[in-house]
């Protein structure tokens, strides 16, 4: 007889006609390496002999407490046997499980009666009827709010992996009885949300006996009872305050995680009589599934190989007949109510999870087929229907050396598989070479057309052994290819068919050999002296736009400054004449000089008329200043003093020219790298306003009297001779800013500037922003849509203040396929449908901030509407095909959306193809420039898709997967976050990388 002593963990076991499996199940305790447990066993009713061999193990152990009820279900007798149990923490067994000896000992320690309370779980495995072990499941990390997540979409933790403190279990109320199942799921749930840590034990300590015929058990009350704890999760989260859900957020909607247990139920049914139409109307409402299709996929795998008892995902492919005629049905149900293409990609990612367990093995699923070629016996595979997506192994000498993964249009002859192996997946060396002398012929053939490239190498052979080597590798191939047998029926013959056909409908126009434009800069040769650059800067007139509002205004407020009574004046770097036109009347004698000889030339004849100007050429750094001047003006020049002691030469000059009593007045921007707490411009000067004011301050015998602060610029009036306090006057620039005025202007506090995180940053990954709409007003169904301008000029502020630099398109597919880490902070920023209100409200923003966009046009709608948004309101106006060529001219680049605005995922082959390449030829026509760039409209893309783009010309493609690009992804499946426009503007520093940084 085993004595019991106060036990620290007490197993709660209920037991329905058990009397076949609760021998092995207490045994597994009664071999426990610690010894002080307790047993909690509840007959539920059971009609065979189940009492009897309990009494006659009890009799026996003390430790092992038995109780009786009439029959109430497995909740019932649970949570009877938790109110015998008389240790501090619990676990649940079923008459049928078993524990690894250690168990105990591995948990125990790990779980804690302690507020917060901690919850031990660990791994486990199934084991089939007959006893085989199936393979490990392994447990989820559940640290923080994992655990509510989780337990929010399914039962993430098996029934007998869990040790955890009773007085949780009694302060939760136990197990609801109500439940027929998961009602250990609804357990773990409210636990989570009682803010219980749950700690993973990484080892497989417990095991599952699975029963021939019960399969999981009733599958109506799974899918009942799984609706009543996901509706149960929502109600707790919203009580907490936690996310509604999405694919984006992590957290899985009710109805997903509904659809979820729907998928599994039926999978692991597998039965073919089962209706499933009816257990999916148990369902509340059939949710869309698009965004969890690899979720799903695996769900399925899982059901699949529990009800069929596999361990291997590839062990499917042999009792396929079993399974595959419910999992169809199973996705047509998903399909009916998902996004076009759902289905497919499902059907995609199961076929590749079987496929990636045994690349050996060919099978067809639906539309796909695997194909698995052993490379030293090549031979005709034909195409099966309805397959339109091929995912190709290929093994050499039983080893995995290769796959292709694209659209499929025939027969696999030996040539086309060949073809696959040399040019998709890069694995020729291990083909075969045949020994024949059709071979021998065409070789000799290759060989001859390249005779001359061949004698160049070999008379240079010392330094050209490398080139005349891959030149035989590709004559190699090209004459392994020729000898290969082909026919009209084979994938490329096919294939070769319809692009043909397509060629006759595209239109002439254009040809790929056409050169994009480019803005070259003209060269000029590097200037000898600071007067030669500056007659250089004066080639055209007025070259910084003084004529604008924006200087008009500042020249207006300096000459407020000037006091009455100047007699003599004079104007440091006057330029062209433009302010010495206005200063002219309110002085006496003006002397007006500059260092350009144009832009004296120029000023004479603006102040032709002034009997009191005088104009001549000075350097005012090399030369003497004019003396005895009443007042002495000079703006907007001296930030090109190389250094701070070069300036301070320069001021002591200035204020010795002025008269006691006299005036200085200077006007200078504001420049980030002299103050960057505050917006300025972002010129590469070595100081600005601030400095300049400090420096003049400090000459002999000047004084500051009177500043207007713009948020652009200051203006400083200096006084030789005593000064009360300094008078401070705040004003507004002048606007609207121009162009080449605003991209310069960093705006709000300290950020980097672009030149120096070029210098000091290097990354090897790109965010790739999405946006719809800039506008403000559009149905509000769309609001996700639509980004308010106001709020795009603070984000396009924010990235400049931050340093990054924008990006196209084709400059991306190029740092990405150098594989070298990119310098600096790069953007590339991305605009779907060509709205109208792009070139209304975003390009003028973009511009400004010196940002360049991709903008993506649904080529068939150009000038008409989005009518694919009709359903939601009024569809907004799209460009017209002037307003993309003015676009175009001024360095915005132009993708691809395709024609209509189709998910591509929802179109076959030769349709995608057609209408890829369409739309693509449609806008090099219009814009006499290559384009190779395309965004998938919703993102829709499956395994065909990148494959179908390729040959429609396109060489980058971009998706609506949220990430950032790096140099592993697809090229044609790159990222893009989307920019939504009903989150708070504080989202947006997260999204390139920065969160929480200043914006606003």
């Amino acid at each position: 007889m085993v004595i019991a002593a106060a036990p620290d963990i007490s197993f709660l076991i209920p037991a329905y006609n058990a009397d076949d499996t609760l021998a092995e199940c207490l045994a597994s305790l009664q071999q426990q390496t610690r010894s002080n447990w307790q047993a909690v066993v509840v007959d539920d009713g059971s009609t065979d002999r189940t009492w009897e061999v309990l009494e006659g193990i009890a009799r026996t152990d003390s430790r092992i407490r038995l109780a009786r009820q009439p029959n109430a279900g497995a909740a019932a007798a649970r949570n009877h046997a938790a109110r015998l149990a008389s240790a501090p923490l619990l676990c649940m067994l079923d008459a049928d499980d078993w524990l690894d000896p250690t168990f105990i000992e591995s948990m125990q320690p790990v779980a804690e009666d302690a507020s917060p309370a901690v919850i031990a779980y660990c791994d486990y495995r199934r084991v089939a009827p007959g006893g085989r072990l199936l393979r490990v499941e392994q447990a989820p990390i559940l640290t923080g709010d994992a655990a509510k997540r989780e337990f929010s979409s399914f039962c993430a933790l098996a029934i007998h992996t869990v040790v955890f403190p009773k007085s949780l279990f009694e302060l939760l109320g136990g197990m609801n009885e109500s439940l027929q199942t998961g009602e250990e799921w609804d357990l773990w749930l409210r636990m989570a949300f009682a803010g219980a840590e749950f700690r993973h034990v990484d080892k497989c300590l417990a095991f599952y006996r699975m029963k021939a015929g019960s399969l999981s058990g009733d599958p109506v009350k799974l899918v009942r009872d799984a609706v009543r704890v996901t509706t149960e999760a929502q109600a707790l989260q919203m009580q907490q305050g936690l996310s509604a859900g999405g694919p984006e957020t992590g957290w899985i909607t009710p109805p997903v995680s509904q659809l979820r247990m729907l998928a599994w139920v039926i999978a692991a049914k597998c039965d073919p009589t089962l209706d499933v139409a009816a257990l999916a109307a148990l369902l509340p409402e059939m949710p869309d599934a698009a965004g969890y299709e690899n979720l799903l996929a695996g769900v399925i795998l899982h059901g699949l190989q529990t009800g069929l008892f596999i361990d291997r995902a590839d062990d499917l492919i042999d009792v396929s007949d079993k399974w595959q005629p419910t999992f169809l049905l199973l996705i047509q149900l998903i399909q009916k109510h998902s996004f076009p293409g759902t289905g497919r990609k499902i059907i995609d990612a199961v076929c590749w999870h079987i496929s990636a367990a045994n690349p050996s093995r060919s099978f067809s699923l639906g539309n796909v087929q695997v194909v698995s070629v052993a490379l030293e016996t090549l031979s005709r595979i034909p195409k099966a229907e309805p397959a339109d997506t091929l995912i190709m192994h290929a093994m050499s000498g039983g080893q995995h050396v290769g796959s292709f993964v694209g659209p499929f249009w025939g027969d696999l002859s030996i040539r086309a598989q060949i073809r696959l192996v040399m040019h998709e997946m890069q694995a020729d060396e291990h083909l075969q070479t045949p020994h024949a002398l059709a071979y021998a012929s065409s070789w000799t053939r290759e060989a001859l057309r390249g005779y001359r490239t061949f004698g160049g190498l070999i008379i240079k052979s010392g330094r050209r052994r490398g080139r005349l080597e891959r030149l035989l590798v590709r004559v190699g191939r090209n004459a392994l290819l020729a000898t290969a047998p082909g026919d009209k029926q084979d994938n490329d013959a096919r294939l070769s068919e319809i692009l043909r056909d397509f060629e006759h409908r595209l239109a002439p126009r254009f040809r790929n050999s056409a050169e994009p434009r480019s803005e070259k800069r003209k060269q000029t040769a590097p200037t000898q002296s600071e007067e030669e650059y500056w007659e250089h800067m004066f080639e055209r007139p007025d070259p910084w736009n003084y004529i604008s509002v924006y200087e008009q205004v500042k020249y207006a407020q300096t000459l407020s400054l000037i006091p009455e009574g100047i007699e003599k004046a004079l104007e440091l770097a006057c330029a062209e004449g433009i302010f010495t036109e206005k200063l002219a009347p309110k002085v006496g004698r003006l002397t007006a000089t500059d260092i350009s000889q144009r832009a004296i030339d120029r000023a004479i004849k603006r102040c032709r008329d002034h009997g009191n100007v005088e104009l001549r050429v000075l350097d005012f750094v090399k030369s003497d200043v004019p003396p005895e001047q009443d007042l002495v003006i000079c703006s907007e020049v001296l930030y090109y003093m190389k250094d701070e002691e070069m300036l301070a030469a320069v001021c002591r000059k200035m204020a010795a020219a002025v008269k006691p009593d006299g005036y200085l007045i200077t006007a200078h921007a504001h420049i980030r790298q002299d103050e960057p707490d505050r917006t300025g411009f972002d010129w590469g000067h070595p100081f600005g306003a601030e400095t300049i004011k400090r420096v003049f301050a400090a000459q002999a015998g000047l004084a500051l009297e009177e500043t207007i602060d713009t948020e652009l610029y200051a203006i400083h009036r200096f006084r030789k001779g005593a000064v009360a306090d300094p008078a401070l006057r705040i004003e507004a620039h002048g606007a609207p800013l121009d162009t080449d005025v605003a991209k310069h202007i960093i705006c709000g506090p300290a950020g980097i500037g672009r030149e120096a995180a070029w210098k000091t940053e290097v990354t090897t990954s790109v965010p790739i922003l999405m946006y719809h709409r800039i506008a403000e007003d559009g149905p509000a169904a769309l609001r996700r849509f639509r980004t308010p301008p106001e709020i795009f000029r603070k984000q396009m502020q924010f990235l400049r203040r931050q340093g990054y630099y924008s990006v196209t398109a084709q400059n991306l597919a190029n740092l990405l396929r150098s594989g070298k880490p990119i310098q600096g902070r790069p953007v590339m920023l991305s605009f779907d449908d060509a709205y109208l209100d792009f070139q209304s409200n975003a390009y003028p923003i973009l511009a400004e901030n010196d940002f360049s966009a991709d903008v993506f046009v649904v080529t068939d709608k150009v000038g008409g509407r989005s009518d694919w948004d009709s359903a939601h309101g009024e569809p907004a106006p799209l460009m017209s095909w002037s307003h993309i060529q003015e676009l175009h001219q001024k360095g915005i680049s132009f993708g691809s959306h395709l024609a209509s605005h189709t998910p591509a995922s929802a179109m076959e082959n030769q349709a995608l193809l057609a209408e890829a390449m369409l739309s693509r030829d449609a806008l090099q026509s219009r814009l006499g420039a290559p384009v190779e760039s395309i965004a998938l409209p919703y993102g829709g893309t499956d395994f065909r898709v990148p494959g179908i783009l390729a040959l429609a010309g396109y060489s980058i493609g971009f998706t609506t997967r949220p990430a950032k690009a790096t140099f592993s992804d697809n090229f044609f499946a790159l990222p893009r976050f989307e920019v939504r426009g009903d989150r708070p503007l504080g989202a947006f520093p997260g999204l390139v990388g920065l969160p929480g940084a200043f914006i606003g």
